[in-house]
């Protein structure tokens, strides 16, 4: 691992970044947009209490998914990822550079929205906002895993938003946003156990009853963070010195 050439790819991603202004309205404008559309469509009492902490995991992890598998792919097909695969630079500074600079995003990203919707919103939690802003972050970052492993697999900008619906949107309906998990069917409730993102909805709504960092908090979070590690090591092995 080489540090200077880990920051090097975060400085080159958030330079980027810095000049697609819609980029950076939709990561950072959108999800308090939605969460305060939200705050009035469940205006009754404890309903965006309840469904609020969730959305508060799965936009970031939404929008980290499209942002990355769409400038992932762009970078494969201009060429620049060739370019920087022929130069002898390891997988994991390339991709440390990406998780770094998406990271340091989402934490902006979670940390506006946090303050909108626990300030302006009026949304109460029992666990600390320190909590939720770390599992919301960490989610952003399993989006951003998710979405350099899906890129792999799109050739085109489109084919790669098309994915969204593949990674994403099952795990939205499996998740318990909808219906409690428990109350599902048998084989739908197992292969919900199966995607990272209940693990995200059900750490999300544990900070909303429970005041600590409890037993199952804890597991929660290991299993997103297991997850995020396991999508880059897939995501490491589509980096390949040639690209197609």
């Amino acid at each position: 691992m080489n540090l200077g050439i880990t920051l090097a790819t975060a400085r080159r991603i958030l330079r980027q970044l810095r000049h697609d202004r819609r980029t950076i309205a939709l990561m950072v404008g959108v999800p308090p947009i939605l969460m305060i559309l939200l705050r009035y469509v469940f205006d009754r009492p404890g309903a965006f209490d309840r469904i609020g902490p969730m959305l508060l995991g799965i936009f970031p992890l939404v929008i980290m998914f499209i942002v990355t598998s769409v400038g992932t792919l762009r970078e494969r097909t201009s060429g620049t990822l060739e370019r920087l695969m022929t130069m002898p630079i390891a997988k994991l500074d390339l991709l440390l550079g990406y998780a770094l600079a998406f990271g340091l995003l989402a934490f902006v990203q979670v940390g506006v929205v946090l303050v909108i919707s626990l300030t302006w919103l009026d949304l109460h939690l029992a666990g600390s906002a320190w909590s939720l802003l770390l599992v919301a972050v960490l989610d952003a970052l399993l989006g951003m895993a998710l979405g350099l492993f899906a890129s792999a697999y799109a050739r085109t900008e489109f084919q790669a938003v098309q994915f969204m619906p593949a990674f994403i949107l099952p795990q939205t309906l499996l998740c318990g946003l909808l219906v409690p998990r428990e109350q599902m069917a048998g084989w739908l409730e197992a292969i919900s156990n199966l995607l990272p993102l209940s693990y995200a909805t059900d750490a999300m709504r544990e900070l909303t009853v429970e005041p600590g960092f409890s037993g199952t908090l804890v597991l929660d979070i290991a299993v997103i963070f297991g997850c995020t590690l396991l999508a880059l090591a897939l995501g490491a092995v589509t980096l390949r010195r040639r690209t197609g």
